[in-house]
């Protein structure tokens, strides 16, 4: 299972605080900065996610993400420009609701939204790490995140504001009324939700393939360890004097403590 070190979550907290410094402007970013401080600990150790099949569903997952999708978001945005399309929005509303896309996930103004679930059964057989904080008031995850915007007096414009709304894409029901417009005065002006969409998605699909990658990986190397008892203890045939000792060593090696 892929984890962070404390040290990784430590140093992705102080990434979006310089982030945070950089990008942000005004007096809305001391507001920022103050909802950042005053929920740190909630904010370092959140998970994106609560299931082992999606993505960043680890202590430190919530900032992990954010991260990769302010990082995308730019990116993404250059490759418009480059193809031809005229950039509406400024990097500071960009980076502004990529920041803020997922800020619902860090909970309300009392409690964590994700809770470590410690039914053994969930966890084993649905890959549950994580479920949802029962004391939380209902809300979607971006209801929430205006919310505690708005909690602050953290302002935002209307691209923010759509971006924000429109990162989840059509993955998000509610969002199809703003997606499928049947009007040409209807359709969305901006490309500020489109840019978010792709960076959301793909920091997710990403993050998703390096927990599996990780998964895989420690599943190899649990089956090269078992290979090696194995090899160790299977030697048919052999009389007792050839047959080789399982050494401390190797039963370490499986088991993670010596004999």
């Amino acid at each position: 299972m892929r984890e962070l070190t404390a040290e990784q979550i430590q140093q992705n907290y102080d990434s979006l605080l310089n982030t945070i410094q950089l990008h942000i402007t005004g007096d809305r970013k001391e507001k920022v900065l103050k909802m950042h401080n005053d929920m740190k600990d909630r904010f370092m150790m959140a998970p994106a996610s609560a299931k082992e099949h999606y993505h960043n569903a680890m202590l430190g997952g919530y900032v992990d993400h954010i991260l990769r999708v302010v990082d995308l978001s730019l990116k993404i945005k250059d490759l418009w420009e480059q193809n031809g399309c005229k950039i509406d929005f400024t990097d500071e509303e960009l980076v502004f609701s990529a920041i803020h896309h997922d800020l619902g996930k860090v909970g309300d103004l009392e409690n964590d939204y994700y809770i470590p679930q410690d039914n053994e059964w969930r966890r084993k057989n649905m890959g549950e790490i994580f479920t949802h904080n029962p004391k939380c008031e209902y809300m979607s995850v971006t209801d929430r995140a205006f919310f505690l915007l708005q909690h602050y007096n953290v302002p935002i414009s209307q691209k923010e504001f759509i971006g924000i709304r429109l990162t989840d894409g059509m993955y998000e029901e509610a969002n199809k009324s703003y997606l499928v417009a049947y009007k040409s005065e209807f359709q969305l002006r901006s490309a500020i939700q489109y840019v978010l969409h792709q960076a959301d998605m793909m920091a997710s699909q990403i993050e998703g393939r390096l927990t599996k990658q990780s998964i895989e990986k420690e599943e190899t190397e649990v089956q090269e360890r078992i290979q090696n008892i194995q090899q160790a203890v299977g030697n048919t045939g052999k009389t007792k004097e050839e047959k080789p000792k399982i050494t401390n060593d190797l039963f370490e090696e499986l088991f993670g403590e010596k004999k």
